[in-house]
């Protein structure tokens, strides 16, 4: 590192995140962050305080050498950052863009007491295209153990959990449901925050190192677990089939048409590209005032996506019907029954979805959707709630206001309420436990060792919805366990 001294590195700004302007990136879906320049990015790492026992590596759930890619970063020897980086993470470029690192490394930062944290993720994602840029390079593996391992899922948990195992030397096939990998990677997060092109060449390493995928393969119903361990020959087995089953709310209108779930509307506009009509003849016709019930980041992605598709419509871009191609100006609102504090989306998502627009309507639940007399929801109802005592998530807990209801004009709900896991994938595997939110339970939350012999889990589908770099970790620390099994047999 560079001769400052800790103050002079404590008095460095952090840099702030090039980004496309509000009024522009809103009629488009090009990534809005636009990545450090290379000497933003050494400016950047010169304030790491290169810490002899660094708390921000104790944060990141992949325990990635945070000071020792930083420094290579900054000494300019870019080969060794990325070498560094990579030992822990298979998918840098996709956690540098999408993961939490405020509320995980960067939290811990210890810049972060007295001033703004080193910008972790991001160092991360310069390094990490680079990387991509020039051609990522495949992995040494370990010779042929001889042994086979199915993951079923391809999503960050099952990538991760297959990478590690591969570089081992063992055998592995990945089962996806969908016809590409990527899981929610692909079919939940935008074009705009997590460009597609990324997600498949950080993946393309995989076939370099003999990864076998199978698409089309939905485990339950193709092949169950039992079959996976019995004819078909697998050793092992690991379930990162994440948690897709979404859930709606139970109120008086929730059958009417323009009432979606967030995983449909977003799987129709990312995986089957809606936005890119008509090379891709999918289209998503976005009303004029929409609702987007919760506000996580898959709210934040529902609300930002339609904001996008509306202003599409209205410029002839995306085809419309009459009333989607109406003057009325468009409307996209967030609804949430707490208030700004509890909000569980990055505050960077939140950020860029009041810079483009989006209307926040806090302590606001639903109480019925209205239709028309042919189906179309017309309107909500709703009610003003207000915060009691902290609940089992710590949250305050929200309470109805009585007589506080009134009316919405609306004309399209999207539920983003959260999700579980697919019941199918269990199929004739009573030995499997599972919780009463039909999640995974796990004998170990350390290695994901499930009740059932043989078989391991990790990411949404033990946790219920969670980050991209949690399941990552998951499936780390499930591939540490499954190599000492198959090579110690117990």
């Amino acid at each position: 590192m560079a001769e400052l001294t800790i103050k002079q590195r404590r008095q460095i700004p952090r840099h702030a995140m090039p980004a496309q302007e509000a009024a522009e990136r809103r009629s488009n879906f090009s990534e809005v962050a636009l990545g450090y320049t290379e000497e933003q990015a050494i400016e950047e790492a010169n304030r790491c305080l290169q810490c002899k026992k660094p708390p921000c590596v104790d944060g990141c759930p992949v325990e990635i050498d945070i000071p020792g890619f930083i420094g290579a970063l900054h000494d300019g020897d870019k080969e060794e950052s990325l070498r560094i980086l990579k030992s822990k993470n298979s998918l840098p470029a996709i956690c540098g863009r999408v993961c939490p690192q405020e509320t995980q490394c960067e939290i811990k930062c210890v810049l972060a007491k007295k001033a703004e944290p080193v910008a972790i993720g991001r160092l991360e994602r310069f390094i990490a295209d680079w990387d991509l840029e020039r051609g990522a390079a495949t992995p040494e593996v370990a010779e042929p153990t001889g042994k086979r391992v199915a993951v079923v899922g391809a999503g960050p948990a099952g990538i991760t959990c297959a990478a590690d195992l591969a570089r081992l030397g063992h055998s592995v096939t990945i089962f996806e449901s969908l016809h590409a990998p990527g899981g929610v990677l692909v079919y939940g997060i935008p074009e705009f925050r997590l460009p597609k092109d990324t997600v498949y060449q950080e993946f393309g390493c995989l076939e370099c190192m003999g990864v076998e995928f199978v698409p089309d393969a939905v485990i339950g119903k193709l092949y169950t677990i039992d079959e996976l361990l019995g004819e078909q020959g697998f050793d092992a087995v690991f379930l990162g089939t994440g948690a897709g089953l979404p859930s709606f709310m139970r109120i008086p209108g929730i059958n009417y048409n323009g009432v979606l779930s967030a995983n449909e509307f977003l799987t129709r506009v990312n995986l089957m590209k809606a936005y890119r009509f008509p090379e891709y003849d999918t289209p998503v016709k976005v009303k004029k005032k929409v609702a987007v019930i919760g506000a996580g980041n898959v709210a934040m992605d529902s609300a930002r996506s339609a904001l996008r598709l509306g202003h599409l419509q209205a410029a002839g871009v995306l085809p419309a019907g009459p009333e989607e191609a109406s003057t009325e100006p468009l409307e996209v609102h967030i609804v949430y029954r707490r208030s700004p504090v509890e909000v569980p989306a990055r505050a960077e998502e939140v950020h860029h979805a009041e810079e483009e627009g989006i209307i926040f309507d806090f302590l606001t639940n639903p109480v019925e959707i209205y239709g028309d007399d042919k189906w179309n929801v017309c309107g909500m109802r709703c009610i003003r709630m207000e915060l009691g005592e902290p609940d089992d998530s710590g949250r305050r807990r929200p309470t109805p206001i009585e007589g506080s209801e009134f009316d919405m004009e609306v004309d399209m709900v999207i539920m983003a309420l959260g999700t579980s896991p697919n019941p199918l994938v269990f199929r004739n595997a009573d030995d499997l436990e599972r919780s009463r939110w039909g999640t995974v339970e796990v004998k170990d939350e350390k290695t994901g060792l499930t009740t059932k012999p043989r078989v391991w889990a990790g990411g949404d589908v033990v946790t219920g919805a969670a980050t991209v770099i949690s399941a990552m970790g998951a499936g780390k620390a499930a591939a540490g366990d499954i190599h000492r099994y198959l090579m110690n047999g117990s």
